[in-house]
């Protein structure tokens, strides 16, 4: 088991609450960084063996800083992921009422996750981004501010009172947090797993999304994520990053992989791993591994 994780911190982030979810986290060294790019370039540079970040949320959608670092990064490969079912807490000094509330922190995912809610029960308050939804807690701890949206569990690590519990806009929002290892052999296929890969189209023209889309089409692949990104390198310059399901050990999931080498201008593997929530994806008759290996005997036969 790896006993150095690092992790978006400070302590008390849900970051730090999807960690422990882990087996044998508890029991291993656990090191908070300031931020995202923070935490990863700590597993690039060998002083942690894993990482673990927010990816992705139900209601406000993929977390571009983990999108980006891991597209266009040094590579790191995912090897898990953890669904966290997330519910804010508005946290403040011991004695603070709504009506001494003049300023919010929060990180700038809970804000709009949370906008009409604030709007209703502090409407003259004004919102202040921070790194992290702990970090808002240390600052209203340190009297920056006068509220924090964190989990109700940050309360207490930073002498803080729970003004108002279940704070949302929307209930039974989920975050989507990946665990990150160096590049690796993927975890063993177990028929319920979910792979991630980035495309970078070749140029700009028509059809060039759907030219992606037919690679994972005519194999009976489900995406479950596709995201577009700019590169960088300029106006029209984009990578699509993708979740799929499937194993990169799947015949179908490979062809698909090398489909889109073949049309693609450079493809980035971001990794094979068991899906959090245990689908199993219904493959489509055609589409197994006896299926292809079928195929490709007839072939041979014909060809010989």
């Amino acid at each position: 088991m790896p006993d150095r994780y690092a992790y978006l911190g400070p302590e008390g982030t849900f970051t730090e609450a999807a960690l422990l979810t882990l087996p044998g986290a508890k029991d291993a060294q656990r090191s908070p960084f300031a931020t995202v790019p923070a935490a990863l370039d700590a597993l690039r540079g060998g002083s942690v063996d894993r990482a673990v970040v927010a990816l992705e949320n139900s209601v406000e959608g993929s977390v571009p800083t983990t999108l980006d670092e891991l597209a266009t990064g040094e590579p790191l490969q995912i090897i898990g992921e953890i669904h966290l079912p997330v519910e804010f807490a508005l946290l403040v000094r011991p004695g603070t009422s709504l009506a001494d509330i003049k300023t919010v922190a929060s990180h700038p995912h809970a804000q709009p996750q949370c906008r009409r809610w604030l709007a209703a029960n502090v409407p003259d308050a004004e919102w202040r981004a921070s790194t992290s939804n702990a970090e808002a807690a240390q600052h209203v701890a340190d009297g920056l501010y006068d509220a924090a949206l964190a989990g109700s569990f940050a309360a207490a690590r930073f002498g803080l009172e729970v003004l108002a519990a279940s704070v949302h806009d929307v209930a039974g929002a989920v975050t989507r947090f990946v665990e990150l290892a160096r590049p690796c052999s993927p975890p063993a296929r177990t028929g319920r797993d979910k792979t991630t890969a980035v495309a970078y189209i070749r140029d700009d023209h028509a059809g060039a999304l759907l030219e992606i889309l037919q690679e994972f089409f005519v194999r009976g692949i489900n995406l479950t994520l596709i995201q577009s990104r700019p590169t960088g390198a300029g106006l029209g310059s984009y990578l699509f990053w993708m979740d799929f399901e499937g194993h990169v050990a799947d015949a179908r999931v490979g062809e698909a992989l090398m489909g889109l080498r073949r049309v693609c201008a450079d493809v980035r593997f971001v990794g094979s791993y068991p899906a959090a929530d245990g689908t199993r994806p219904h493959v489509r008759r055609g589409t197994d591994d006896a299926d292809f290996a079928a195929a490709a005997e007839w072939l041979e036969r014909i060809r010989g």
